[in-house]
């Protein structure tokens, strides 16, 4: 496992030829009053550094390639959370910048890579840049996967933690939670309480399953959470942490078995 930024450029691209590399993204936004704006950038990070180290010390890791992680990008799509405070690229902007970064990977020499996202508002926008640049020309050859961290939760260890009413949420119970775990320093205390607001928001409870729903002013409405984070403690985040970083692993794992190179021929073979 190594960085970007500590490697010369002979190693990324030595790197490059069978290895995978990593983005994480996440964003810069209001997470309430309770939660620092930089949330997002610090879980993805979070269960990324768990996953990489359960990789390196596990079964989940045996014969995975050279992982080589990139400075996190800490700007994301959030112009539903600057009604407090937040730092937010536009869509077209956000697409731009993954097309640029994923464009320059590639002709540093990189033939797989994986972004893992911590914000809600970068999932789609995030999917589609992967799908979008697979149909250049210059990605011939190259394969590329996403998900969110909260999208890969290994079900076998999250001893009986979940509550997928409230997951992920946004500065709620789940978010809170694991930032007690990772980041404590960075949680302010006390925690407070959740007012419930009449009618509950829409973006949360849509009217119907299947339908996004969004009304004008919402988030502002309820504070800017999803639900109460009142009840958060560090135990549960730690539960919540591993499921997903094992998840995580795994996940890279598979995209590893799935898209591992063909062993090169050696003259010695013919």
């Amino acid at each position: 496992m190594s960085e970007l930024s500590e490697l010369t450029w002979r190693e990324v691209r030595a790197a490059g030829d069978g290895g995978i590399a990593v983005l994480p993204i996440g964003s810069q936004e209001q997470h309430a009053a309770h939660l620092p704006l930089g949330t997002d950038t610090l879980l993805a990070e979070a269960v990324l550094d768990r996953a990489l180290a359960i990789l390196a010390d596990e079964k989940e890791g045996a014969g995975v390639a050279e992982i080589v992680t990139l400075p996190a990008l800490p700007y994301g799509h959030s112009p539903h959370h600057l009604f407090a405070a937040a730092v937010s690229l536009s869509a077209a902007t956000l697409t731009a910048v993954l097309d640029d970064i994923l464009a320059s990977l590639v002709t540093s020499g990189c033939r797989r890579i994986m972004i893992v996202n911590g914000h809600g508002g970068n999932d789609e926008i995030m999917r589609l840049a992967v799908k979008r640049f697979a149909l250049r020309p210059e990605s011939a050859g190259v394969t590329v996967a996403a998900c969110s961290y909260w999208t890969v939760t290994d079900t076998d260890t999250d001893n009986g933690a979940e509550r997928p009413a409230v997951t992920p949420g946004h500065a709620g119970w789940f978010e809170t939670s694991l930032m007690l775990a990772a980041h404590p320093g960075l949680v302010r205390a006390p925690v407070p309480a959740r007012t419930p607001v009449e009618s509950p928001p829409l973006f949360d409870n849509p009217p119907y399953p299947g339908l996004t729903t969004e009304r004008h002013g919402e988030w502002a409405r309820v504070g800017g959470s999803t639900d109460d984070a009142s009840h958060a403690d560090a135990d549960t985040g730690r539960l919540l942490l591993d499921a997903r970083a094992r998840g995580l692993a795994k996940a890279v794992a598979a995209f590893d078995a799935a898209t591992r190179p063909a062993p090169k021929e050696s003259h010695e073979d013919h």
